[in-house]
């Protein structure tokens, strides 16, 4: 097969493996060779570790380098051979491969899918109905949308668009079923403005993030890893990723830390290692830190957290959950120091003019927001709504008159960001608040209490779920099972939800957006990953949660270790 250029998406790779693939995306040039995926630099430079490992058996290790690449006459060529053009996505597969893989069923499956949602639509409408079985009918309808979600890839029905349609329709059936229609649009305005809280934040953020990318800024952060030794190198890549998903997201770690390893490590079961490790330690760094994590964004918005006692109290935890894994793996058979060639290949692509400076602002808009809800009082969005203003101003400065590098600006960004994402959190959220609205959490929350004695298992068993099931909607759900005078603010119920719930996907692939990432780049199996990582990262989440346990009951943090007599010297 012809080697293919196409402009991929990262946030593509949700509409294909995962329900939940948040927070960001960014144009990632991407070639597919047969079933390889290789990653290609905007300067054209092929920084592969497979050509380095071939350079051995007489194959081409190295490709001529392009004197100035022509973006626009790729798309054109793209756009004329019929395989993609440069806004095409996964969806629109090509013709002949469509045509090998065409299935009737699938076309039967979809009927049927339409069928039920036009069924269950038809019953929404009989009102008398939905008013004696209010609580059936949103059971029923969420338990539909939420399917439909999860086997978006069967049915080839984009999550957004089902989450939303549910969130509709949830609604919709809430206003039937209230007193009066009043009372439901007042529900709704109170949810609304808490949900949009949210996906502002995350626009902003991952508008930040798109920019800093653009300007190669990350560069920074990956040029400084030089260890070449194997072990020694799973425990650098472990770190650093854990550093990094602290102040970015779990998906943006991933994919900045995966680039790196194919340009340090050749293909095999050691660097496949590596990525999980990344995965690991993407959700284990943004576990502690309230922008870390959407999740813990979440309960950090809505006030079931706050931002020291959260980032003293689940630090500990939080890198026990890192380092339990990374001990074990560095016994493996594939992290044994013998064999490995991890010299460096061909260089990458250069930071864009004023990269350093991007970079720089970029990261301390992020930083900034906790301080600015400190200071201010005021909601997070609008902290970060500011730094993104300050970060578009400076490069409209600095690029002003360079028609040349309009990619670099905010508009550009913006086209970009995974808006998609943002529409399915919308959805989901809005969908859960009309559950909470209608009483339905509450009384699921009885039913827990009642049956579940200790709130350190119910946290635990969520964590565990969210290997399965999407943590955003988990979390919001017990938000509304749960309110601040059952667990008060920064209660070790609430900061075991943030931990557990951020930490927990790792044990599947499939488990968290940082895992569905690693699946696509890497086109790593979901067994592999349950047979080589997935025990590693069960220990890690186990270790973590009585980490966490162990670290309350000894009223101990980070922040005690200095007020302790042979420290402080008194």
């Amino acid at each position: 097969m012809s080697t293919t250029l196409l402009p991929f998406r990262t946030h593509h790779l949700s509409h294909s493996l995962h329900p939940l693939f948040s927070k960001r995306s960014s144009i990632i040039p991407l070639t597919f060779r047969g079933p390889k995926l290789l990653l290609l630099h905007r300067n054209g430079v092929l920084a592969r570790a497979e050509d380095k490992a071939r350079a051995g058996g007489g194959i081409q290790s190295s490709i001529q380098q392009p004197p100035k690449p022509n973006l626009d006459n790729q798309f054109q060529d793209l756009t004329s051979s019929g395989a993609c053009d440069p806004l095409c996505s996964v969806d629109e597969t090509r013709s002949e491969e469509y045509e090998t893989n065409y299935q009737p069923k699938t076309d039967l499956l979809k009927a049927l899918a339409i069928f039920g949602a036009a069924v269950t639509g038809t019953v929404a409408i009989n009102h008398s109905w939905v008013a004696a079985n209010q609580d059936l009918a949103m059971a029923l309808l969420f338990g539909i949308g939420y399917a439909g979600i999860i086997f978006e890839e069967s049915l080839a029905f984009n999550k957004s668009g089902v989450g939303l349609l549910m969130a509709v329709s949830l609604w919709v059936i809430r206003s039937i079923g209230a007193s009066s229609t009043d009372v439901a649009v007042a529900e709704l305005t109170h949810a609304s403005a808490e949900v949009s809280e949210i996906v502002f934040f995350l626009l902003g953020a991952m508008t930040i993030v798109e920019i800093v990318d653009a300007h190669q800024g990350f560069k920074l952060v990956t040029d400084n890893i030089t260890t070449r030794k194997p072990r020694t190198l799973l425990w650098v890549i472990g770190f650093v990723t854990f550093a990094l998903s602290s102040v970015l997201d779990n998906l943006t770690s991933t994919i900045v830390m995966v680039s790196l390893l194919r340009k340090l490590v050749p293909p095999s079961e050691y660097r496949k290692l590596l990525g999980a490790v990344v995965v690991i330690a993407a959700n284990a760094g943004g576990a502690w830190t309230p922008i870390g994590d959407v999740t813990t964004t979440m309960l950090w918005i809505h006030g079931q957290i706050s931002t020291l006692p959260t980032m003293t109290g689940l630090f500990v935890p939080s890198a026990v959950s890192l380092a339990v894994p990374l001990a074990l793996m560095s016994f493996s058979r594939e992290v044994d120091g013998k064999g490995q060639n991890t010299d460096d290949v061909l260089a990458s692509e250069q930071m864009a003019p004023r990269g350093q400076l991007v970079f720089a602002v970029g990261i301390g808009a992020l930083v900034f927001v906790p301080v600015f809800k400190s200071l201010t009082g005021l909601p997070p969005y609008l902290g970060m709504l500011f730094g993104l203003g300050v970060l578009w101003i400076l490069t409209d400065a600095i690029h002003y008159g360079e028609s040349d590098r309009q990619r670099l600006k905010v508009p550009q960004a913006l086209s970009r960001i995974d808006t998609q994402g943002a529409l399915f959190f919308l959805g989901i959220l809005l969908s859960v608040s009309s559950l909470e609205a209608a009483g339905l959490l509450k009384e699921l929350a009885t039913y827990l209490d009642a049956h579940i004695a200790s709130s350190e298992l119910i946290a635990s068993a969520i964590g565990v779920v969210s290997a399965i099931i999407d943590n955003v909607p988990l979390v919001a759900a017990t938000m509304g099972m749960y309110d601040l005078s059952t667990y008060p603010q920064d209660s070790q119920f609430w900061q075991l939800i943030a931990f557990c719930a951020g930490t927990g996907g790792s044990m599947l692939i499939i488990g968290s957006a940082a895992g569905v990432a690693l699946m696509g780049m890497e086109k790593i199996d979901f067994f592999w990953y349950l047979k080589k990582v997935s025990g590693f990262a069960f220990a890690g989440y186990a270790a973590g949660v009585a980490a966490y346990l162990a670290t309350q009951n000894l009223h101990f943090s980070p922040t005690t270790i200095a007020n302790l007599p042979f420290i402080s010297g008194s």
